[in-house]
């Protein structure tokens, strides 16, 4: 069912808020839990090379809406980093993976996202639940939405 222009304040109120407790969550993290420090188009990149392993960087890059030459970029700098390994398949096609690094990485990130959160929501996880699926639905659609329209 298609969404009417009353419901539009509630999705552009949601965005902003997502927006925000993103930031507020980001500022909160202790220094000591960031480990390798990530730039925004950086992190964005390791999102997806998480949900999908052994994509290709023009995959990454469609699938973050993103310039392909900054994901190259961010590619060779994660690279450097020890975050993600390139290579090759079939052809010249190249597939990205996390490696170890990149993986403790984001395991101690969300140990300290979870140690902060835990604080503020430990009365209602079962909303905090049902805003998990929400968001993973809202993310996966939004990958998958077609960029113009």
């Amino acid at each position: 069912m298609p969404s009417q222009p009353a419901d539009h304040d509630a999705f552009a109120e949601l965005a902003d808020l997502l927006l925000n407790v993103g930031r507020l969550v980001r500022a909160r993290t202790p220094s000591d839990a960031a480990g390798v420090p990530l730039s925004e188009t950086e992190r964005t990149v390791m999102r997806l090379v998480d949900l999908f392993p052994g994509s290709s960087p023009s995959d990454i890059a469609e699938r973050g809406r993103l310039q392909r030459s900054n994901v190259s970029a961010a590619l060779r700098t994660l690279e450097d980093k020890g975050m993600v390994e390139r290579t090759s398949t079939s052809g010249r096609g190249v597939a990205v993976h996390a490696t170890d690094l990149a993986d403790r990485n984001l395991a101690a990130l969300r140990a300290a996202w979870g140690r902060e959160l835990a604080l503020p929501l430990a009365d209602d996880v079962d909303a905090v639940r049902r805003c998990v699926a929400l968001l993973t639905r809202l993310e996966g659609r939004l990958i998958d939405a077609d960029p113009q329209g």
